[in-house]
């Protein structure tokens, strides 16, 4: 592990001289080793899935593993379309002069090592290499032990592909053992070379990577996000939104796992969004006031408004108005994505004022809250902090700044 670090050190400081033309060259290069590594890395993922399923793991935590040629041409892509992005690198954020005639400038610079430790996606490996490398960064990968071997063959073809275009190979790095040490030397920074530790996963790996880690950290804990239905809402706005939140992808961070209705719009809206979400496949569990609307709503318990079902679950209550809705999510909220559907202009500016997360939505569906979606070529996660990055982190979050200052010989008093 030691080793991986001064190696990472070393390329780091080759990619903070290489031009943005060169970093670019080296991600298209990237993605094109990683469709031609297609056949070996289909092959790794069956092994994982064929690990995975032997180890009783859900359908939705084997979604979230699994490959196939779709999919793996999307991780190329996703790699190509960052090489497009406007590089992020050496651009002068603010220019100004000061009294004595210095001219100040700040601008932006690469972080440095970026350590990144994940669970199932194995997508994961080539957006969080990709944007990491756009920035002018090195990274280390850890990844789950379920995905080592997905991950490990994607890793392998992007290191191929940087080396052809002439960056260091060991720009990109994935830790090669499963042992659950190799977390505690990340956390602990490898000697000074990791930077800062980027953590993908659940509350578990987090809460560790938060209680442990010596350098500083881009992370959120889980997405209980919820999308609150006013009684201004337009009904078949509202079944659309609903409906793409919860079910388009129930396994990811995004997906809505807290359903709000404003009871003094239920007689309205109840019935229509409750049926449609179990007509889906949706399993609602609600109070009485949501049970009584239909057979098929299983009761709730406290533990629903706090759980991230990441499947088809969803938790569904009445609340007072938008008074109400602040009150659960303030209550709740795990300050990621939060949507509020109505056409009352003013009760959507109040909620977007008034909720503090990272992403908070009016009208839209919260699967929305990707980084892709938001123009930045991808993400390495949704940072749900207040300092330096918060929201997807893309490319350019991924950057700090240094100060240049040019003088005339000025001398301080």
């Amino acid at each position: 592990m030691a080793d991986m670090g001064r190696r990472a050190v070393v390329a780091r400081r080759e990619l903070a001289l290489a031009s943005a033309e060169t970093r670019t060259a080296a991600l298209v290069a990237a993605a094109d080793a990683i469709r031609r590594a297609s056949p070996d890395i289909l092959a790794a993922n069956a092994d994982d899935i064929a690990e995975a399923r032997a180890n009783g793991q859900t359908e939705a935590y084997i979604d979230r593993l699994a490959l196939d040629g779709a999919r793996i041409d999307a991780i190329a892509d996703g790699v190509a379309a960052i090489a497009a992005l406007p590089d992020p690198v050496g651009k002068v954020l603010a220019t100004f002069e000061r009294p004595n005639g210095l001219i100040i400038q700040r601008v932006s610079t690469p972080l440095g090592v970026i350590g990144i430790i994940f669970e199932s996606r194995p997508n994961v490996t080539a957006d969080a290499a990709a944007l990491s490398l756009k920035a002018g960064n090195a990274v280390i990968l850890r990844s789950g032990s379920d995905s080592f071997r997905s991950a490990s063959a994607i890793a392998r073809a992007m290191s191929e592909g940087l080396a052809v275009a002439g960056v260091p190979a060991d720009a990109v790095q994935l830790v090669p053992t499963r042992d659950r040490a190799a977390v505690g030397e990340m956390l602990r920074g490898l000697n000074g070379a990791v930077d800062v530790i980027v953590p993908r996963g659940g509350k578990s790996l987090v809460e560790r990577v938060q209680n442990e880690a010596r350098v500083p950290v881009f992370a959120h804990l889980e997405g209980l996000v919820h999308v609150y239905v006013d009684a201004e809402a337009d009904l078949e706005t509202a079944r659309a939104v609903v409906l793409n939140s919860k079910m388009r992808r129930t396994s990811i961070c995004g997906a809505a796992e807290t359903l709000l209705i404003d009871r003094a719009g239920a007689g309205r809206l109840l019935a229509p969004l409750v049926s449609m979400l179990l007509d889906a496949g949706c399993e609602v569990r609600g109070d009485a006031d949501i049970r009584a609307v239909d057979a098929r709503v299983t009761d709730v318990s406290d533990a629903d408004w706090g759980a991230e079902y990441l499947e088809a679950i969803i938790s569904a209550r009445l609340v007072d108005g938008l008074d109400g809705a602040l009150a659960h999510i303030n209550a709740w909220s795990s300050q990621h994505t939060d949507c509020i559907i109505t056409e009352n202009v003013g009760k959507a500016e109040r909620f977007l004022n008034e909720v503090d997360s990272a992403i908070v939505l009016h009208n839209a569906s919260t699967q929305f809250a990707d980084g892709g979606e938001f123009g930045f070529g991808g993400e390495i996660g949704i940072a749900t902090g207040r300092m330096h990055a918060r929201g997807p982190v893309g490319a350019e979050q991924l950057t700090s700044f240094k100060y240049k200052v040019r003088g005339a010989g000025q001398t301080r008093p």
